[in-house]
């Protein structure tokens, strides 16, 4: 196995929950850390509990790294990178410590030294743990490469007695296998890696049965063709499994064999498919269409910028591309065929207006949306969403002839069972044509399922149902020719059995991902859709029925506390950078309309960390939520001033850096607004939302506090003109808020930016 790619500190993204947990207490320690530092500490008591928690922090970083170097040594190809990543954390846990122990005399010791030393620590225990991790890969894939090896031997044996003795071991690797990719299928926080390893998982765990009649039947009757041809794609497609198990737990390097196994033996059925995208590209129709509205949606920010038009263009053909499974489809009717067609065509026409539009502000070197513009993104966006609509009731229409073909399909099965128990080859032929006729119906209608379904999951589960049913539907037909050919054999009428068993499984997983489809589209009730990139609850949202506000229980603000302290960590250095402009002269910061936004957000930002630790004036969900919509409207704001700020800054490194920064601030505020107004039913979506805003909030944080930085920069050595802001208020306060409290009301309270929570009477 080829050694591991050294982790870049940079990218230390966490993709295992047992990570995360194993997180949780030293980031509750360091949260306390550094919320109490940016306390007043007035008692000598006080003082000396922060010394203690420092020493804490330090013996239990010291036994942690002592575990990470035993692994260390214990495996050669991550020693050097884990020696490295343990000598880090030793440094920080020591440097936390004497931060601590400094508070006894200083009560004003360096706060940015503790935020450093914090996000160095967090940093470099993460990079232990993800190394730690690559033994417990390292563990899986020579497990499956076991079972790999068993099934070598298991395909090139030549008796029963050895073929028992193959198998015998066989089982009792696949049972360690099983378990190991159990625990990392339960593990994964991605769902998409989720469901392909549940996905392996299965073909690994039905096919073990057809394996065995399989070969028996392969050595019991060694020159029948159909009999080989079975076997074959049995073992071809466990190994398939296999290499999508290496695939999902290497996070999507394809494992050397992989290829081979695609152009070697085994069945032609089973290379039809490229192993990308069976895997990992997600060709859906619903995928294409989001992408694509978010483009539209982007323009609002952009205004048709440079490259912007063939963007849009190349999207919009995606998606006419895509829908040719639609309208090629032998069982689609003629008149949801032409509604696609002209659908298509429509929004077609409706981007020809908004590119037009685009041109006339080009050409009157417009800075904002016109009114023609928001009504040229507004038609477009309604045609893609009739277009939407209408894919859903032609898959829905085929959908609603699944069950008849199942049962007829089914009988088919039957009346083939019997045929080849009498060796009536030509009616087996007539039998098997009709019967093939009945798989490509069903796969037709889980291509179509597969395009309209909106989660991750169930594309997943819909494509590989339908590679599945694909590859062993026509095997029924195969094991019923051996049985034709030796209509007296015991186990080749076992082998039929078993097949057929496996044909009712896949439809039956057919019949499963259609509910689920069908549940999708009818949970999206469609109504008078409107498109705002701001939505206001209680005056302007999108869904029909308010979420449900629910408050977050101890076990789950603990799987957040580690996002919710980098985001802190993040807002603290943006009270550092809005500071500077304070000590950088009075002229400089009264009524700076960057500093001012700049504070809003960080303290918006304090209150959403709050509310990972369970305290402050964020309560509930949808109070987070409405959050998030109002700093990613000050975000835009924000981004408008900076933007007119970039005009008067020559060219030059340091215009170049903040332009580059500056355009990464729309995508970040789209996809934040995008998540808030995703509506979720249950608590796990809610959370799994909560999840996501957080994060989100935070990669806006981190790129607004660099734009922050680089305009200082400017400001000061270019001295540019600094736009100039108003006293920021809040309309939107009483329907967000307690009565007691009221956003309008803001203070500024030094390095905890604008509060608007401690200063009002309950």
């Amino acid at each position: 196995m080829a050694a591991p790619k050294p982790l870049e500190q940079e990218n230390l993204e966490i993709r295992t929950k047992s990570i995360e947990q194993t997180l949780i207490p030293l980031v509750k320690q360091i949260s306390t850390l550094v919320t109490h530092r940016e306390r007043p500490l007035c008692s000598e008591r006080s003082l000396r509990a922060v010394a203690r928690v420092g020493q804490a922090v330090n013996l239990a970083v010291e036994r942690f790294v002592t575990v990470g170097e035993t692994i260390a040594d214990d495996n050669p190809e991550i020693k050097t990178d884990m020696y490295e990543a343990c000598k880090e954390a030793r440094a920080a846990g020591a440097a936390i410590e004497k931060l601590c122990e400094a508070a006894l005399e200083d009560s004003l010791a360096d706060r940015g030294a503790v935020v450093r030393a914090a996000r160095c620590l967090l940093g470099s225990v993460t990079r232990v743990l993800l190394l730690a991790d690559i033994v417990v890969v390292k563990q899986l894939l020579l497990a499956k490469d076991k079972v790999a090896r068993s099934l070598g031997r298991l395909e090139s044996v030549t008796n029963f007695t050895e073929f028992v003795k193959a198998f015998s071991q066989f089982g009792a690797e696949m049972v360690e296998l099983a378990h190991l990719t159990g625990d990392r299928q339960n593990d994964l926080k991605d769902e998409r890696r989720r469901a392909q390893m549940a996905a392996a998982r299965q073909v690994l765990e039905r096919s073990t049965m057809m394996l065995l009649t399989s070969s028996k039947t392969c050595l019991r009757h060694p020159d029948c063709p159909s009999a080989r041809e079975n076997r074959d794609t049995v073992f071809c497609q466990m190994r398939r499994a296999m290499d999508l198990i290496h695939y999902v737990v290497k996070d999507g390097v394809l494992d050397s064999a992989a290829q081979l196994n695609q152009s070697g033996g085994g069945s032609p059925v089973s290379q039809q498919t490229s192993t990308e995208e069976d895997w990992d590209v997600s060709r859906t129709v619903s995928g294409a269409l989001k992408h694509f509205e978010d483009l539209v949606e982007m323009t609002r920010l952009t205004l048709l910028g440079p490259g912007c038009k063939e963007r849009l263009t190349t999207a919009l053909d995606t998606i006419a591309e895509r829908t040719q499974d639609f309208t090629d489809s032998a069982y689609t009717s003629h008149e949801h065929r032409e509604n696609i067609l002209l659908l298509c065509d429509r929004a077609k026409l409706e981007l020809n207006q908004l590119l037009r539009v685009g041109i006339s502000l080009e050409q009157c070197e417009g800075s904002s949306p016109t009114t023609e513009m928001e009504n040229a993104v507004l038609g477009l966006l309604q045609a893609t969403h009739d277009l939407k609509q209408q894919l859903q009731q032609t898959t829905l229409e085929q959908a609603g002839d699944l069950a008849s073909i199942v049962r007829a399909a089914h009988d088919m099965v039957g009346i083939i069972r019997n045929v080849a128990l009498a060796s009536d080859t030509e009616r087996l032929e007539e039998y098997s044509e009709r019967f093939n006729e009945y798989i490509e119906h069903i796969l037709e209608v889980c291509k179509l399922l597969r395009h309209i379904s909106s989660t991750d999951s169930l594309q997943v589960s819909a494509k590989y149902t339908e590679i599945n049913l694909r590859i062993y539907g026509p095997q029924v037909v195969t094991a019923a020719h051996t049985l034709s050919m030796h209509p007296t054999s015991k186990i080749a009428k076992e082998n039929l059995e078993v097949f057929a068993d496996m044909w009712q499984a896949l439809v039956s997983d057919v019949t499963t991902v259609s509910k689920e489809a069908i549940e999708q589209c009818q949970g999206r009730q469609p109504d008078k859709q409107v498109y705002m990139s701001l939505p206001r609850p209680g005056k302007h949202g999108t869904t029909s029925k308010p979420l449900k506000p629910v408050r977050l229980d101890s076990e789950e603000q603990a799987k957040i506390a580690k996002s919710g302290l980098e985001m802190k960590l993040i807002s603290s250095e943006m009270d550092a950078e809005t500071e500077k402009w304070q000590e950088s002269g009075a002229s400089m910061e009264e009524n700076n309309d960057i500093v001012k936004r700049a504070k809003n957000m960080s303290s918006m930002a304090f209150s959403m960390y709050q509310f990972t630790r369970g305290e402050g004036a964020l309560k509930t969900t949808q109070d987070l939520f409405t959050q998030a919509e109002y700093f990613a409207e000050e975000a835009n704001r924000l981004y408008k001033v900076v933007r007119q700020f970039s005009y008067q800054v020559p060219g030059g490194t340091h215009k170049k850096e903040l332009l580059e920064n500056l355009d990464r601030v729309p995508t970040y505020v789209q996809q934040l607004q995008f998540t808030v107004k995703n509506p979720t039913v249950g608590k796990a979506a809610t959370f799994t939302k909560v999840d996501s805003v957080i994060q989100e909030t935070k990669s806006l944080m981190d790129v607004i506090s660099k734009v922050v930085t680089t305009c200082f920069v400017c400001a000061t050595k270019f001295s540019v003109y600094i736009p100039l802001g108003v006293q920021c208020n809040w309309p939107w306060a009483d329907h967000l808020w307690p009565g007691h409290l009221k956003p309008q009301h803001l203070v500024y309270q030094g390095n905890r930016g604008y509060s608007a929570y401690s200063t009002l009477p309950r």
